[in-house]
């Protein structure tokens, strides 16, 4: 990754909380709380996720950056959904997290020298070293793959409400 692909994806990683926050203003709880279906999210259960996540994602390039060989701890998702209660979340409060989080770890990917950027560490579940460079890139997308997931839902609650 060179520095203008880095300065790249830290703008896209720093606009996705905003973005995310204009789309869920001022949605209905129903809104929130809309479910496609028994095994798939609601807004909120995204909300709540983009919140946990960006924590994870912190302390991964932490791990990557300051310590020796780290291994990342896998997460299950969708237990997480689970048992941390994510329909029992406040939509402001979770997109206030995400966007605090987000924005110290913008402030950390802004120092990364290009040297950062081939740091890794293993992740058990992909069997492989994972970068920081990879880390970035999926930092970058990964707000905007739940925002495509939110406008969505917003219209299939708007046609079932």
């Amino acid at each position: 990754m060179t520095e203008a692909e880095l300065k790249k994806h830290i703008e896209a990683a720093e606009k996705s909380p905003k973005e995310i926050a204009a789309a869920v203003s001022g949605l209905a709880p129903a809104t929130l709380r809309y479910k496609p279906a028994p095994e798939k999210w609601s807004i909120l259960e995204i909300l709540a996720h983009l919140a946990d996540i960006e924590i994870v994602y912190a302390y991964r390039l932490r791990q990557m950056l300051a310590d020796e060989k780290p291994v990342i701890a896998p997460i299950d998702q969708d237990a997480w959904a689970k048992h941390l209660d994510y329909l029992e979340a406040a939509a402001p409060e979770l997109v206030a997290a995400y966007g605090l989080n987000r924005y110290q770890t913008v402030r950390l990917l802004r120092r990364l020298k290009v040297d950062d950027l081939s740091k890794a560490a293993f992740h058990p579940e992909s069997k492989k070293d994972v970068t920081v460079a990879e880390l970035v890139g999926m930092m970058s997308g990964h707000g905007t793959n739940h925002l495509a997931q939110i406008e969505k839902l917003k219209k299939e609650a708007g046609k079932k409400g």
